[in-house]
């Protein structure tokens, strides 16, 4: 099922294009990783999917139901966790409960499947042992953690993480690629993540999106439908 598209889209910042001509496609049940070099508007390419940035001219779709015909559920991972200040009054348990609103109302009680799916969801970024502190005192990389357990407690269709594995070690890294892997294939998920790491995660994906420099001096915007498949334009950016 096709859930978010661009086609054709031009947009920029003070009136100058950062892209022109962009086009892709995310589908249903697979794990994806948007890269390429500082600068080449990832983040914008995202924003603009998810509805958070408007564009100059073309088209942009994102679907208002899954593949059972239930609201969509969007869940997002900037890149900027760190903003979190030692003041911020949460405790990193419930600021992931906070996540599982999002499939009701504001208003009502927490319930028992609500309290499971946010120690799940702790458990697996390996978080849930420091549930009781503050979030304000985390370093980056913990912070991260925090965000990616309240967005998978979400229970989330389309998760979309930028820089998902910044202040992440090695280990913590292939930890964590597996564990998107494991939710996109088990739970039907579909993860998009910008990465700088492609190396790294490249096994557990099914496909890339990727810009690169063209001779003339902007970007262009190429995809796989495999990541050991060969890379064919799918629009122009710069």
């Amino acid at each position: 099922m096709l859930l978010a598209s661009l086609s054709d889209v031009v947009f920029g910042y003070n009136d100058v294009p950062c892209l022109e001509q962009a086009s892709m496609e995310l589908y249903t049940g697979q794990f994806v990783a948007v890269t390429g070099p500082n600068g080449a508007a990832k983040t914008t390419l995202l924003k603009l999917a998810l509805g958070l940035l408007h564009p100059w001219s073309g088209e942009i779709y994102l679907a208002n139901r899954n593949d059972r015909k239930e609201k969509l559920v969007i869940g997002y991972v900037p890149q900027q966790i760190a903003a979190f200040n030692a003041g911020f009054p949460s405790t990193i348990l419930e600021f992931v409960r906070s996540g599982t609103y999002v499939r009701g109302t504001w208003l009502r009680r927490l319930r028992a499947e609500d309290h499971e799916l946010a120690e799940q969801s702790l458990r697996q970024v390996g978080m849930w042992e420091q549930r009781g502190r503050k979030i304000g005192e985390l370093s980056g990389g913990q912070k991260q953690r925090v965000c990616i357990a309240r967005a998978l407690a979400q229970q989330p269709d389309l998760l979309v993480m930028d820089e998902p594995t910044t202040g992440m070690d090695q280990e913590s890294r292939k930890g964590f690629y597996e564990l998107m892997h494991h939710h996109v294939k088990e739970h039907g998920r579909s993860i998009v993540m910008v990465t700088h790491g492609l190396s790294e995660a490249e096994p557990y994906l099914d496909r890339i999106i990727e810009l690169t420099r063209k001779e003339e001096g902007g970007w262009r915007c190429c995809t796989t439908t495999s990541c050991r498949g060969h890379f064919w334009p799918a629009g122009s950016l710069r």
